[in-house]
C-alpha cells in the first residue's frame, strides 16, 4: 500500500497554487495528482516524495488533510494497457472507487495507476497470484531517486 494525501480545498482562484507553494517551500515532490471539483470545494488526492512531511506542513497552513491508502499498480505507458489491468480487476470482481494514472520517467517503471478499491482488503486477497504488479511504498524511493 501506497499513502496519498487528501487536502479539501476552496474553489476558488489561487487555493492550488497555495497548496504547490507550501510543497514546494518544504522542499516536496509531487509526482502525481488529481483534483476533482464541486460547486465550493476541490479534493485534492496526490503522492509526493514525503507523505508524512507533505501532511503536517499543510495542516499547520491550516488546510483539511487526510492520509488514505491507495494501490499503485506499475504497467506500460503503451496503447491498451491501462485497459489490461481494468480487465484483470474486473475478472476478479474488484470495484474501483476512484483512480488517476501517471507516466514515469523512472527506467524500471513506464507508467503507473493509483487505485482506491472497494473494500480493499478483500481485494488485496483477491490480487495475490495474479498477474497485476502492486507496489507500495518502496515505489516511493524509486521514484524519488529518479
Amino acid at each position: 500500500m501506497l499513502k496519498q494525501i487528501t487536502v479539501f480545498i476552496e474553489n476558488k482562484p489561487g487555493r492550488l497554487e497555495e497548496v504547490t507553494g507550501y510543497l514546494a517551500d518544504e522542499r516536496i515532490n509531487l509526482h502525481a495528482l488529481s483534483i476533482a471539483d464541486t460547486t465550493d470545494f476541490g479534493i485534492l488526492r496526490m503522492i509526493v516524495s514525503d507523505p508524512i512531511k507533505a501532511s503536517e506542513a499543510l495542516k499547520t497552513k491550516g488546510l483539511m488533510v487526510k492520509t488514505t491508502e491507495v494501490l499503485a499498480v506499475a504497467m506500460k505507458n503503451s496503447s491498451g494497457s491501462l485497459h489490461e489491468v481494468l480487465h484483470d480487476l474486473k475478472t476478479l470482481d474488484i470495484s474501483i472507487e476512484y483512480m488517476y494514472a501517471f507516466a514515469s520517467r523512472h527506467k524500471e517503471y513506464d507508467a503507473f495507476v493509483i487505485l482506491r478499491l472497494k473494500d480493499q482488503d478483500t481485494a488485496l486477497a483477491k490480487l495475490k497470484g495474479s498477474e497485476i504488479s502492486i507496489l507500495g511504498a518502496e515505489l516511493l524511493d524509486r521514484l524519488n531517486e529518479a
